[in-house]
């Protein structure tokens, strides 16, 4: 099929890659699985066929401003479109229902929730519907990155509406989310395309600042030098709220902040200014982004390290839509993984605490329980986070234990499972009110049998012609019916219990699967590690993921192209003689050098061993008197970094944790093997060509020939030096380094790990995770650490209700205040607290 006449009305003279053959199929009305990048022109793959055969195309998108953009956009190219949500009054939203149904658009967008209605269910049914475009479809998925409850009941609203042609979008999908999505739309043998996921003019690049304040210092100088809009990501909101603050003090750039916990309309209107470049700035957590599709993104920043190579893809793809160059700069530290871990622990809650929800909500007499997460989590005192209540009851609602239920605008809502046609006929006659009722019950459900119909109480008693009290009376009568189950309205979230009478042993939740896709989620984070520290091309790292047939190298990436070369890379079949020798010898030493200090120190202390570095830190640990110390003093750090890296991808090298959070470097089994052996050209090509050069040039000391082992020997180590007690890693990679430690000599000490947590934003759950550790020695690590001289801050572990007391109490004081002052304390505060709060910046 000739489709210009098409692509012109959209502005276009030629498709993407991917797209044709993705419509060829829409066109060929099989049902598709589209995975296409954040920028690679998805939305066209349903809208032309929209335009080039008649009936109606109905669009599944989960956000209003997504659908607005997109109508507006077919609107200004007269293709009749229209969006139905909640953001239309009732008089709107029944005019262009009746307008879908007269088949005057091409196009309607709608929101999964709209789906709930019955009489747009009806409406629907009326309407010649050719085709369902289902959008973000990841959100189908309870294993996608955004998980909504409705998506995952759109295989029951397609087969409802006769099960109509489909195509499922989506910019990241790992192969367990396809299967998901295919078998919860229940697709027939869906033609799926994974494409156009290579962005030729966007330059990733990954840097590894030694510190949290290195990293603010970073990305001042980025701001400096590079205008145009942009977004920084980061992990947690207080680092988003750290940065806002950095930015607004050290530069003059408009910034604004953005996450899911901010009001919808307070989102909207920071959503609404950065897409009109009035704020050309945001700093803001995940929540950020979808559907966002502002051309002229120049930069994105990622400020901590994401949880997976699709959510780092998407986010970065976001940048250069209009096809300009744009950079994608990711700054890595190692320790940035605990929060991504602390995520992931809080999505996969273990089964103890799945049974602790349960059995905390079958306790509650009222019904629905209205009752918030972090409520729930401190009724509890369970040491996840609210996000892991969540998923808790998320599971509890798919095991048909309970029902989550947002309020419906003082809505009530009934569900009727009970298959027999005449329900009044199961009532005794003389319970005329009940009966009245049941008819009412009867046609207001229709055919949605099983599922929660919400309606006006109101209205349903003016239907019925009863007063509601009467109504009510007779509710409480027909519940008692197996398979009648009514909720009033309420106000915010609840959870309605459907099964007070089950044990938790009788829930059918699969928790060996739980643990299988948890590691998975662990197995991606380790991706985005891998990621992060290869030498090769980034673009084709990311392809090769995403199973891209186009993979191709990018050279733009700083890995291939991105940076500066003072020298042309060295072939790795030109590497001979003396520079294959002088490459060898490095790797030797490398190796020599993990292997002399028994896997005991991380990767930054092994790089400052091998360079001869004057840090203080060896010393103590007295690693300036192995033998290899200062072996590569030629070389920079970080081309030492790199060499490491290089060993780690290679498997010669390894990094462990032989104590939680704390990575050391330790030689493997073929590292070994390759330390006693001859020189290795396989081994050499398998260096980044740039690194080999590198080192090649550099290096100007001859090493000998043939090469000597540099297999260590016990006699080279220092007879102390590696006991356990005397090589503290807690200095390494997760504890404060040099750069970023409290200008204290007690810096090795476990507490300054804590307090440091605290300086880079993490909140007190999230430091309980990753320390293992509980609030009392939180609350002690932290006042050691003031009487060490650091500043620790009032907020950190006090409420606001707590401060307010303790501020009022201390004024009152004043100078009479003793030891025997603590008896006088107000209620809901102690005295470790107040002395906690006596040593705080306040």
């Amino acid at each position: 099929m000739i489709y210009q006449e098409f692509l012109a009305r959209f502005g276009l003279s030629e498709f993407r890659v991917g797209q044709r053959e993705v419509i060829d199929a829409v066109m060929a009305k099989r049902d598709c699985l589209c995975i296409m990048p954040t920028g690679g022109g998805k939305s066209l793959c349903f809208q032309l066929p929209a335009l080039a055969r008649t009936g109606l195309t109905v669009v599944i998108s989960p956000l209003i401003a997504l659908m607005k953009d997109q109508v507006d956009s077919l609107l200004k190219r007269r293709i009749p479109a229209t969006y139905i949500n909640s953001s239309l009054d009732s008089r709107e939203r029944s005019q262009r229902t009746q307008d879908m149904i007269r088949g005057e658009y091409a196009l309607v967008y709608v929101a999964p929730e709209r789906l709930r209605s019955s009489s747009f269910l009806e409406a629907i049914r009326q309407a010649n519907v050719t085709l369902l475009a289902i959008d973000e479809a990841h959100c189908i998925s309870q294993w996608g990155h955004d998980f909504r409850p409705d998506f995952a009941r759109l295989g029951k609203f397609r087969r409802r509406i006769g099960s109509p042609q489909t195509i499922a979008l989506t910019a990241t999908a790992t192969k367990t989310v396809r299967d998901d999505i295919s078998q919860v739309l229940e697709l027939e043998n869906p033609a799926t395309f994974v494409s156009g996921f290579a962005r030729e003019n966007l330059s990733l690049r990954v840097e590894s600042p030694s510190s949290n304040s290195d990293k603010d210092r970073r990305i001042i100088e980025y701001l400096a030098t590079h205008t145009g809009s942009g977004i920084i990501y980061a992990a947690t909101r207080k680092s988003c709220e750290h940065l806002v603050e950095l930015i607004q003090t050290a530069s003059n750039r408009a910034v604004a902040f953005y996450h899911a916990g901010m009001e919808p309309d307070e989102r909207r209107r920071i959503q609404e200014a950065f897409m009109s470049d009035r704020v050309p700035l945001i700093v803001a957590t995940n929540a950020f982004g979808m559907g966002i599709d502002k051309r002229e993104l120049r930069f994105v920043l990622h400020y901590n390290l994401p949880g997976s190579i699709e959510a780092y893809y998407q986010e970065a793809g976001r940048a250069g839509r209009d096809g300009q160059p744009a950079e994608c700069l990711l700054f890595f530290s190692y320790q940035d993984r605990f929060i991504q871990e602390f995520f992931i622990e809080n999505a996969y809650p273990s089964r103890q605490i799945v049974r602790d929800v349960f059995e905390f909500l079958k306790s509650f007499d009222v019904d629905p329980i209205e009752l918030t997460l972090q409520q729930i989590k401190e009724e509890l005192n369970v040491s996840i986070g609210t996000e892991g209540i969540r998923v808790a009851e998320a599971l509890l609602e798919k095991a048909g234990a309970i029902e989550r239920m947002d309020s419906q605008q003082n809505m009530a809502s009934i569900r009727i499972d009970l298959p027999h046609a005449n329900l009044p006929e199961l009532l005794p006659r003389d319970a005329r009110a009940q009966r009245t009722v049941m008819r009412g019950l009867e046609t207001l459900v229709g055919d949605l049998r099983g599922e929660r119909v919400y309606f006006s109480p109101t209205r349903f008693s003016e239907t019925v012609e009863m007063k509601w009290d009467a109504v009510m009376r007779a509710l409480r009568e027909l519940v008692k019916l197996e398979g009648v189950d009514y909720v009033p309205p309420f106000r915010g979230r609840a959870v309605h219990v459907l099964r007070r009478d089950w044990s938790f042993e009788q829930l059918q939740i699969d928790f060996e699967e739980l643990d299988r896709r948890k590691k998975c989620e662990y197995e991606k984070l380790e991706q985005v590690i891998r990621f992060v520290s290869s030498r090769r091309c980034r673009q084709l790292e990311i392809l090769e993921y995403f199973g891209d047939p186009q993979r191709r190298i990018c050279h733009r990436c700083d890995n291939c192209g991105g940076s500066e070369q003072s020298v042309a890379p060295i072939p790795a079949k030109q590497l001979v003689g003396v520079a294959a020798r002088r490459v060898w010898y490095a790797i030797q030493v490398v190796l020599s050098g993990a292997a002399r200090t028994h896997g005991r120190i991380g990767k930054q202390l092994l790089v400052q061993m091998l360079t001869g570095s004057t840090s203080k830190k060896l010393v103590p640990l007295r690693l300036d008197r192995i033998p290899t110390f200062g072996r590569l003093k030629q070389l920079r750090q970080e081309s030492v970094s790199d060499l490491v890296s290089a060993l780690l991808v290679g498997g010669w090298l390894s990094q462990v944790e032989t104590t939680k959070f704390r990575p050391v470097i330790q030689i493997s089994d073929e590292g070994r093997k390759l330390l006693q052996s001859e020189l290795n050209p396989s081994v050499l090509a398998a260096l980044p060509a740039e690194l080999a050069t590198i080192i090649a040039t550099t290096l100007t000391e001859e090493p000998p020939e043939p090469q000597e082992s540099h297999a260590p020997n016990q006699s080279d180590l220092p007879h102390k030096s590696y006991a356990t007690n005397e090589i503290d890693t807690s200095i390494e990679i997760t504890a404060p380094t040099e750069a970023t430690a409290p200008s204290s000599p007690r810096t090795n000490q476990a507490y300054s790990w804590t307090w440091q947590l605290f300086m880079d934003g993490y909140d007190e759950a999230q430091v309980q995770q990753i320390r293992q550790i509980d609030s009392a020695q939180i609350r002690a690590d932290l006042t050691a650490a003031a009487d060490d001289g650091q500043a620790i801050r009032a907020h950190w572990l006090l409420s606001p209700q707590q401060l307010s007391q303790l501020r009022q109490f201390v004024d009152e004081q004043g100078d009479r205040m003793t030891a025997k002052s603590v008896s006088q304390l107000p209620p809901g505060v102690s005295g470790p607290e107040l002395m906690y709060f006596l040593k705080s910046s306040r």
